[in-house]
């Protein structure tokens, strides 16, 4: 076979590649399968695998399909898609191209729900406390349709029960793409106005389809972080909804979030005429005790007799009077005897006595220092003579004078006989004079 007949990698890759984009069968698959190797990538294309038993295929799921989907895919969950099979050239792979997917056995908008249910419950907006209705609303907001009937009900029992409060509708639409957002506007805004009581919400039954703008993440975020307490009004009692979950009160109907957002102002007035009944009884009954305590008052001693007032506190003054002279007796007593006790510690150091019983001090002490001295003189006179005595004990002069004498050469002492020399002159020294001598012999001794 010649060369030129043999295909590169490229055009293979192409012709099977067009193969798979003209054939009509693979132009719309239908598939089911397990996810795998999904991992979520933040507004970008998503890409996984699906897989059953026996097979796996590579699948992509471009950013704006992605976004179209009510739930968030996870790793395991078996799904139904729809799409297209083609080749990618660059690897030689193929797979499919997800245009549409959903939970398989379970609605993707009931998927959906559960998994916002599940991360809002983790972050504490269903279990955080709750505001409290004001009792006595002066204005209330409605967010909802204005051409439904829930704004007809709620506006009804509101007129019936409870006349004097206004209500201000804030349309908005409650079902289609842009309701959610539509929603978020109007409770901004009416928390941005501020002179609102209580904010209902709400729209009539339908399915879950109809009525999930309220469950949508940004509604229930923007219900949560509303400083007016909200009403939930939305469906049929058996329909719970993220917004009724997050919200300050939740009610079965329009009309029962009327009932809660205002009273019977029929029952209210009944009230007040029945507080003022108990009011006036309570204060005649008051003044009656105040009238009896009155007239017990006037017949008391004090306005009988009110000298007795003060019979008490003038029998007390005199018995303090008494107590003060008692204690300034005493108080004189104890100071007359402290100054006579002064006065004699004064005259005795008076400066005669000082100066007599210091000359006294100066006598003893002259005798003292007298006779001390006198004792130390002699002391140091014995002293002295036993050191002379002992200095004449070591004298060479008293040595001598035993018959010893030394010689001296050129007055040096002479201690040892081989410094002599004969023929030379030396000096004997005795006790009573010196001789000149000259050296005849030299013997020194044989043990040196």
């Amino acid at each position: 076979m010649e060369p030129s007949e043999y295909l590169t990698v490229s055009a293979l890759t192409s012709y099977i590649k067009r193969k798979f984009d003209v054939d009509p069968y693979l132009g719309k698959v239908y598939l089911t399968g397990e996810i795998s190797n999904f991992r979520l990538r933040r507004n970008a294309h998503q890409y996984f695998s699906l897989k059953d038993d026996h097979a796996k295929i590579s699948a992509i799921m471009f950013k704006s399909a992605f976004s179209k989907l009510k739930f968030t895919p996870e790793e395991g969950m078996k799904v139904m898609v729809v799409g297209r099979i083609s080749l990618y050239e660059a690897s030689g792979n193929y797979q499919i191209y997800v245009e549409r997917m959903e939970p398989d056995g379970v609605g993707q908008f009931y998927q959906a729900y559960e998994q916002l249910k599940r991360k809002l419950s983790a972050e504490g907006l269903f279990t955080a406390p709750k505001k409290a209705l004001p009792r006595f609303p002066k204005r209330i907001a409605v967010v909802t349709s204005p051409s439904g009937a829930v704004i007809r009900d709620i506006i009804t029992t509101t007129r019936r029960r409870y006349p004097i409060a206004q209500i201000v509708l804030f349309p908005a639409l409650v079902q289609g793409n842009e309701a959610a957002d539509d929603i978020v506007r109007q409770i901004e805004r009416v928390n941005q106005l501020g002179n609102f009581d209580t904010l209902i919400i709400g729209r009539g039954g339908g399915s879950i389809e109809d009525l999930w703008p309220f469950n949508e993440e940004r509604v229930a975020r923007t219900i949560f972080n509303s400083r007016i307490p909200i009403i939930s009004s939305v469906g049929h009692e058996t329909d719970t909804t993220i917004a009724d979950l997050v919200a300050d009160v939740r009610a079965a109907t329009p009309t029962a979030a009327a009932e809660l957002a205002v009273p019977v102002l029929s029952d209210v007035l009944l009230a007040l005429k029945q507080d003022r009944v108990r009011l006036l009884n309570a204060f005649k009954h008051q003044l009656a005790m105040l009238n009896e305590q009155l007239t017990k008052l006037k017949t008391a001693y004090v306005f009988q007799q009110p000298e007795r007032l003060y019979e008490g506190y003038s029998q007390k003054v005199d018995q303090l009077s008494r107590q003060l002279q008692q204690t300034m007796d005493h108080q004189l007593t104890l100071t007359q005897t402290q100054v006579t006790a002064l006065r004699q510690r004064l005259q005795s150091a008076t400066p005669a006595n000082q100066v007599a019983q210091s000359q006294q001090l100066v006598t003893a002490l002259t005798d003292r220092l007298r006779r001390g001295s006198l004792q130390n003189f002699k002391q140091q006179q014995q002293r002295v003579a036993e050191l002379a005595q002992s200095l004449d004990y070591l004298s060479p002069l008293k040595i001598m004078g035993r018959g010893y004498s030394y010689l001296t050469r050129d007055d040096q002492v002479v201690a040892d006989v081989n410094e002599l020399q004969v023929g030379e002159a030396v000096t004997m020294h005795f006790k009573n004079g010196n001789a000149t001598a000259e050296v005849k012999t030299i013997e020194p001794d044989e043990k040196d």
